[in-house]
């Protein structure tokens, strides 16, 4: 390949990745709709990297994925700004949740990255065994569990505070619902929201669960319907759960925790409002889609390549915040959005960084009618999942606190769960 054609796949991916970028919070306009970014992601600070480093990134899918999507949009983003080369930033994709996370853990390793990192909850054990074998290399995994416990000073867990996010996503989402009421499109009885899940797991219930508060924060009268889908990217499967909680369950507004853009196409063919996540839907929804939350994963990449360029020991369980920059909002789309809406989100956004804020204040919801004043959540690692950490105190639960991966799996009243066979 001449020198010439491989500098012009090196600025259209630069292209690309920078386009990608702006459409989940760099401040960019994606569309003619679109505002600034409510909460675009920090400048990252520029440090030098010897020439023999190496980083190796896992995915679980590849650039189609959302959720992939956003890793590898992070990882080209801190290699742009840290100047390293194609050599010095591997990527992986579609390595599914099995022995060949091993082994690309392990070729990685053998190849002289000085960090692996995989992005998906099921890589977690697989990574495990190769921070075993490779006790000089660092293996970085984000939203497992099990950092804390294994006792390894070289395998580490990551995640953010998203349910922050995923609250101010939720503020969009009632607003919306009250522009509907007083426009006499639906009832303040028939603010019922669908959401899109892709399994049972703690950090799909925490996500849907702050969603749905933070939509009751500005929208009393809203209740939410939940389908889970059994997969983190199946398109299919999630349009067709989103046009049953459209068509069957009558809901009026349509979130998801899944990673495809099944849901945001069902949303724009049925005129429904949508808020997504991992980054903006607005080419799957240019009349629908209102706004989207997301993990930015750049300051993690940041801190870890420079935690290991000063010798510095990483984490055993980061978590990133909205004082990180590790939570983005993309811009609002004005053709959707409910007129306010902006201006909702700023005031929580402000709540949150003066720390008077908190997601699960447990004066704002109730479950089984009670007011909850004490649970014991599985915090520590073991295999029979045993309720060991009181996450109640203060008045709030303590979500992500006590570990990195989020553990609020309450099932709170106003939410009703359709199927939870996954």
């Amino acid at each position: 390949m001449s020198k010439k054609i491989i500098a012009f796949l090196l600025v259209a991916m630069m292209l690309v990745s920078a386009a990608l970028l702006a459409s989940c919070g760099k401040g960019g306009n994606t569309n003619a709709n679109e505002t600034e970014s409510l909460l675009p992601a920090p400048t990252l600070e520029k440090f030098t990297v010897k020439d023999d480093f190496k980083i190796g990134v896992i995915c679980l899918h590849d650039e189609n994925s959302t959720y992939d999507n956003n890793f590898i949009r992070a990882i080209r983003n801190v290699q742009k700004a840290l100047g390293l080369s194609d050599e010095q930033v591997l990527v992986k994709t579609n390595i599914p949740e099995s022995s060949a996370c091993k082994d690309a853990a392990v070729e990685f390793a053998k190849g002289g990255c000085k960090i692996v990192f995989a992005d998906s909850f099921g890589h977690e054990e697989h990574m495990i065994a190769a921070a075993k074998e490779y006790p000089d290399v660092q293996f970085c995994h984000a939203t497992g569990t099990r950092a804390h416990t294994e006792g390894l000073s070289n395998y580490h867990n990551a995640f953010a505070s998203i349910y922050e996010g995923r609250y101010l996503a939720g503020i969009a989402a009632g607003m919306k619902l009250n522009e509907m009421i007083e426009a006499k499109k639906i009832t303040a009885e028939q603010a019922v929201m669908g959401y899109v899940g892709a399994f049972t797991y703690a950090e799909v219930i925490s996500g849907l669960t702050s969603f749905y508060l933070g939509a009751k924060s500005v929208c009393p009268s809203v209740t939410m319907k939940v389908r889970y889908t059994g997969s983190w990217y199946d398109p299919a499967t999630e349009k067709e759960a989103a046009t049953a909680l459209i068509q069957t369950d009558k809901c009026v507004l349509i979130s998801q925790h899944a990673d495809s853009l099944g849901a945001p196409t069902a949303c724009e063919d049925a005129g429904v409002p949508n808020i997504s996540y991992n980054g903006s839907t607005i080419e799957a929804g240019e009349n629908t889609f209102i706004i989207s939350s997301a993990i930015n994963w750049e300051p993690y990449f940041h801190y870890i390549i420079k935690q290991v360029t000063e010798g510095k020991a990483i984490d055993t369980d980061w978590t990133g915040n909205i004082a990180t920059g590790s939570i983005v909002l993309s811009g609002l789309n004005k053709k959707a959005a409910a007129e306010g809406t902006k201006e909702a989100i700023d005031k929580a956004i402000a709540e949150f960084k003066a720390g008077t804020l908190h997601v699960f204040n447990t004066a704002n919801f109730t479950v089984g009618g009670s007011k909850l004043d004490s649970y014991m959540a599985d915090v520590h690692y073991d295999t029979a999942f045993e309720k060991d950490t009181e996450a109640v105190k203060d008045g709030y639960f303590h979500e992500s606190e006590y570990r990195s991966a989020p553990y609020f799996d309450v099932r709170i009243d106003g939410i009703e769960f359709i199927n939870e066979k996954y």
